[in-house]
Parts: structure tokens; C-alpha cells; sequence
């Protein structure tokens, strides 16, 4: 990890704008798409990438989904540091608060397809304030283990039918008061977006289901679950876009199609129901 971190540290001297984002595309490949842009990080942005381990890939692909088969989000920490909030970076078995924001993403795209799906529009100060709070509240807690290997068995919450039922996210009682309530004491990874989303009031709390919703479906805001195709919205971001920290110096990736479900994104994406 050191080595990563230095190699993404010299490459930051040579582009000095620190990092950037390729045209975005709902689209799982490998292509880079048109001119990159700076990338100025704000908070609530949706942070995407797949695992090089093949036991999370076929961990994945059991579940019945694939690549991305990790994210995060994006929050500013109470000192004003931008950071990244996951739920067991690099495997590890902690939810934490990585920063600074650009090493730890090179760190990723040293053997790994980074996404970033950037706000259209920023926070209000009310949702910021609620994201950061829980961050800093669950920053520590376990990663969880027993619930993400149960997702490739028949007790998970996500089902045809038994996902409207179960699985209600617990940040709905979320109080920005210094309380416990609404935070879970584990959480894999894109369950612990879901809940940073649903705490900060940027999704709907009554229909979101974290523990049923995966990287894919974040990526895609489609699912092939029927009621989260139905309520997951996501038309507060822009599409994915690749990631990069020098535009040309990106490693490339093992291609897996068969394995990670490479392809376009489902056809026909429904209007936003916000707009």
C-alpha cells in the first residue's frame, strides 16, 4: 500500500489538478470516453470500483449481480477535509473515512476501473451537515461480514417480492443530535452508502432498502430487482464516469466480461421523478 500511495503521490507532481473524470456513460467497460475534466470532489458524490479479488467477483456473481463490486461516498469530515466513507476499504474489515481523497483513489485505480457519479447539484448545508455527523458517528464500526455473505443465500432481503417488506433502512430515524439512533453497529459497503444517503435526506427513506441494494444497481440506477427498479432514483447524479489521477497513465484492467457482466446498462431508464 505504500507503494501505491508513492506512485500515486508522483503522479499527482506531474498533474497538478490532482485528478480527473472521463465523459460519463452508463456503460460497465472499459472504454475511456472522451476529453477528462478536472474532478473537483464534493460531498454526496457516489464512489465506484471493482474488486481485483476473484473470490469478490465470484462472491458476486453468486449474488446474482456484478461489477462494480465495491463504492463509497463521498463527505467532508467536521475539520473540513474531504474524504472518502466506505464500508471495508481494500477488503479490510472496518467502515472508515479515507483521506485525502485523491492517493486513496489511485490507490484503487492502480488495479482497479474507478467511477465516480458526481452530484448535478450540490448538498444544501442542512444534508451536508447530516452526512457529515453520520459519517463521523459510524467511522470505526465493523464491517458486515455474516449479512454480506448471507446475500448468496435465500435469507437476504433482496427477493422478487420480500424486498418491500424487509430491509428498511434504519438512518430513517437518523437525528443529527449526537444520538445512536438510526445507525446500525455493521455494514458492507454500498448498505452503508445507502444509509449515508438516506440520513442525509438525499433519498427517499421510506422506500430505499440499503441492505438489498448493491453496487450495480448504484451504478446503473436500474436493478434487476423489481421494487428497487421501481423507487431507486438517482437523478440527483450524473452518469458513472471513469476516474483517472493522470489522464494516460491509467493501468489497465484485467477484462472478465463474463464474470463482471461488462455491457450497457438496462435499456429504456425511466424519467425522473423529481424533474
Amino acid at each position: 500500500m505504500p507503494l501505491l500511495l508513492l506512485a500515486a503521490l508522483s503522479c499527482a507532481e506531474v498533474c497538478p489538478r490532482a485528478s480527473y473524470l472521463y465523459e460519463p456513460s452508463f456503460c460497465m467497460d472499459h472504454e475511456l470516453r472522451g476529453s477528462p475534466r478536472p474532478y473537483v470532489p464534493q460531498p454526496g458524490d457516489i464512489f465506484l470500483a471493482t474488486d481485483k479479488a476473484f473470490l469478490a467477483k465470484i462472491g458476486h456473481k453468486l449474488g446474482c449481480t456484478g461489477a462494480p463490486q465495491h463504492s463509497g461516498i463521498v463527505v467532508r469530515r467536521c475539520d473540513g477535509r474531504i474524504g472518502l466513507l466506505e464500508g471495508g476499504p481494500f477488503n479490510t474489515l472496518h467502515c472508515r473515512i479515507m483521506d485525502p481523497l485523491e492517493p486513496h483513489l489511485a490507490a484503487y485505480a492502480q488495479h482497479e476501473r474507478v467511477w465516480i457519479r458526481a452530484r448535478k447539484v450540490p448538498l444544501t448545508p442542512e444534508q451536508e451537515r447530516r452526512l457529515t455527523l453520520f459519517a463521523e458517528s459510524v467511522d470505526g464500526n465493523c464491517f458486515a461480514v455474516g449479512r454480506l455473505l448471507k446475500q448468496v443465500t435465500p435469507l437476504r432481503t433482496r427477493g422478487p417480492v420480500r424486498t418491500e417488506f424487509v430491509g428498511k433502512a434504519k438512518a430513517r430515524h437518523f437525528e443529527a443530535d449526537g444520538s445512536r439512533d438510526g445507525l446500525k453497529k455493521t455494514y458492507f459497503c454500498s448498505e452503508l452508502v445507502t444509509e449515508a444517503l438516506v440520513a442525509a435526506c438525499a433519498i427517499d427513506p421510506e422506500t430505499a432498502r440499503p441492505s438489498a441494494t448493491y453496487p450495480r444497481d448504484l451504478f446503473f440506477g436500474r436493478s434487476i430487482n423489481p421494487y428497487l427498479d421501481k423507487h431507486l432514483t438517482l437523478c440527483e447524479w450524473d452518469p458513472p464516469a471513469r476516474w483517472t489521477l493522470c489522464p494516460g497513465g491509467e493501468v489497465p484492467a484485467k477484462v472478465r466480461p463474463w464474470l463482471d457482466g461488462d455491457g450497457p446498462g438496462p435499456a429504456g431508464k425511466r424519467p425522473c421523478r423529481r424533474e
